[in-house]
């Protein structure tokens, strides 16, 4: 059973005091946010009933409700009704960081340049790590994800196509085993699900093969390449997101982007160079075992 359905769990013994009439909803959620940094109350922890905390805070039932309420969109709390209900301390999935990008996105404190560019940087630290800490049950994850996103596009289902690549770097952000990684890339691409409604469908079939490249760098173990292929995707992306809205792009994002591309034509100039060089010590040997076994 769960700590929010135990009615029997052991009640915590919160310290909270009368409050100021003014503003008194503020002063509750900073006295329950004082409570949980001092270790009185944890995740899973319910808070006295609502005619008790009201009493204890010299408040009436509203204003408590309100103080709750915007702990709850905070996303400390959960607020359960039913017999089993009432506040229960979150267990921190990261919501309110959440929430708070969505909002600054939303009243243009974060435009979709940064938002795009701040992705790609992420991208990077993440699937370098995920590389790093990737298993064969997570890198099979990923590969279904991209089946499924396949089956999605023959289907014309653009939506459940795009949601399904969104999940594909929410995937790879918990490859890392690090929770800020995870809760800081669900709120860009919460973000970006809400901007690429906006625009609306767009080309992104060369998404496909990248990613089939990507997840054979990705069971090499091979880094490096791995942060190349991704780059240059998400970058490509990034200019048709740009584009549709009508937003250019900083310099330093082309100057990066036509960086990215170099090095990629690079390391298949070199690839391609080493594949020639090997094939005329292969003729050679084979010339050589053809000539002994004449001789022999």
């Amino acid at each position: 059973m769960t700590p929010e359905h135990d009615a029997t769990k052991t009640s915590v013994t919160p310290e909270f005091q009368a409050v100021r009439a003014t503003r008194a909803f503020e002063e509750i959620a900073t006295q329950i946010r004082n409570e949980l940094a001092a270790g009185r109350l944890k995740v899973g922890s319910r808070l006295p009933a609502e005619r008790a905390l009201a009493l204890q805070f010299g408040v009436s039932r509203n204003t408590l409700r309100e103080a709750l309420r915007s702990l709850e969109h905070a996303g400390l709390l959960r607020l359960q009704t039913g017999a089993a209900g009432g506040a229960f301390v979150n267990d921190g999935t990261g919501t309110a960081i959440v929430n708070n990008m969505v909002d600054l996105f939303n009243v243009g404190s974060l435009t979709p340049a940064q938002l795009t560019e701040a992705r790609t940087w992420l991208e990077s630290v993440i699937v370098r790590e995920a590389c790093q800490r990737a298993t064969p049950e997570a890198l099979d994850k990923l590969q279904t994800n991209i089946d499924l996103a396949l089956e999605a596009s023959k289907t014309g289902n653009f939506a459940q196509r795009a949601e399904i690549h969104f999940d594909f770097h929410r995937i790879l952000s918990r490859m890392t085993d690090n929770p800020i990684m995870a809760i800081v890339m669900d709120g860009l691409l919460t973000i970006l699900k809400q901007f690429v409604e906006s625009i609306g469908e767009y080309d992104n079939t060369f998404v496909f093969p990248s990613r089939t490249r990507f997840m054979k760098h990705m069971r090499k173990g091979d880094a490096e390449a791995a942060v190349a292929e991704m780059e240059a995707s998400l970058k490509r992306l990034q200019k048709v997101y740009l584009s549709r809205a009508g937003t250019e792009l900083h310099p330093s994002s082309l100057t990066a982007s036509s960086d990215t591309q170099a090095a990629t034509k690079t390391a298949k100039k070199t690839a391609t160079k080493k594949t020639s060089a090997k094939k005329p010590v292969a003729k050679k040997t084979a010339a050589v075992k053809q000539s002994a076994e004449s001789q022999a």
